[in-house]
């Protein structure tokens, strides 16, 4: 293994969501991961693909005295532990923190739920749309007649995974000093609401209004959001700062002939002018056009488009998997960009043992 990361050793129990996420960012980066499945998931469809890559995959029947050993011997030799089961589950199993952590005070041990281990939900289900829902951020996406969900990438990988890694690296800091390692309760809702810290804070200070469509970053003015071209397909407008939307303005032509922007009553007039012109031209040539510019305008690019882009191409931003193009490592480290780690491989419990035997660090 190479990277930042190499050596460090992670043990993680099969889940969905941000759990295979964060270990995907953990694996790219160069640590050392087991993967605990379940009996039997070896033959359900894979819904996770390349974000399972970069594991030694090793399927225990956490139900039996036998596999919960093995875990625990798994667990004593790792450095971080990461499960995403409801509160109480990992404990029932005789694999909670009191457990693990009585065979290795060291260990980091990182749980990630959408509600939390604590509070009147912490037992209720939900996913994604649930948890983003709760914590204000779903109100504010989308038009002003409806919330719409923005895939699952704000609770699950924003609020979720993203800040189970915080939270794993910055336990793993803090273990370099005093020698112990910690539980790390990660929650979606929490994570989402810290997402949105910057909203809240306009909104106070009476700079946001608490409707959809009606500001700045969310679609409110017409400068700031997505137009459709001649071919049906759309460029996305940027240009929030005076000198961005002059540029714009230059670019379609439009300097000196539309309302002035500090009119929001004149805003749809405007709108409807920026609409009007996008629709000559398809998204490509909008595109060559605004080449080179800073109005800040980009076409919006498919999943299957968007790994052949120039930009991204020449930065190694996606890299080839198995059944196509995928995103590859991040971030770059000292303008390097780490390899993506290898496709997963089953392993015995003979393999994982003598991988993480002790002297074998």
């Amino acid at each position: 293994m190479s990277g930042p990361l190499a050596g460090l050793r992670v043990l993680e129990f099969a889940a969905i969501g941000p759990v295979p996420w964060s270990c995907m960012i953990l694996a790219d980066l160069g640590a050392d991961i087991i993967r605990i499945e379940r009996p039997g998931s070896e033959r359900e469809p894979d819904t996770l693909g390349a974000v399972r890559r970069g594991r030694r995959l090793l399927t225990l029947d956490l139900k039996s005295p036998q596999g919960r050993d093995a875990a625990l011997q798994l667990a004593a030799r790792a450095d971080v532990l990461v499960e995403g089961l409801r509160p109480g589950a990992m404990e029932r199993l005789g694999l909670g923190p009191e457990a693990a952590m009585a065979c290795n005070p060291r260990l980091i041990y990182g749980r990630m739920t959408g509600w939390g281990q604590t509070g009147p939900l912490a037992d209720r289900a939900g996913h994604d749309i649930n948890y983003i829902a709760l914590a204000g951020a779903l109100h504010a996406i989308g038009p002003a007649d409806r919330p719409v969900p923005p895939l699952n990438l704000v609770g699950d990988f924003g609020g979720g995974g993203a800040f189970l890694l915080i939270g794993l690296l910055s336990a793993l800091w803090q273990r370099a000093s005093s020698g112990r390692g910690q539980v790390v309760d990660a929650a979606m809702v929490d994570g989402t609401a810290a997402l949105m810290a910057m909203i809240c804070s306009r909104l106070q200070m009476g700079q946001w209004k608490d409707e959809r469509a009606s500001n700045p970053l969310d679609g409110g003015v017409p400068w700031y959001g997505t137009y459709r071209t001649s071919d049906g397909r759309f460029v996305a407008v940027g240009a929030l700062e005076p000198q961005f939307y002059e540029e714009l303005l230059d670019r379609l032509g439009l300097t000196g002939q539309v309302p002035d922007r500090r009119e929001p009553a004149r805003w749809p007039e405007l709108r409807d002018r920026f609409a009007e012109i996008f629709a000559t031209r398809t998204r490509d040539e909008w595109a060559a056009h605004f080449s080179g510019s800073d109005a800040c305008v980009s076409p919006v690019l498919s999943l299957s488009e968007a790994p052949g882009h120039p930009h991204l191409a020449h930065r190694g931003t996606f890299a080839s998997g198995t059944s196509g193009a995928v995103p590859g490592a991040a971030p770059v480290f000292d303008g390097v960009r780490a390899p993506m780690a290898s496709p997963s491989r089953a392993a015995t419990w003979q393999e994982a043992a003598a991988a993480w035997s002790a002297d074998s660090r």
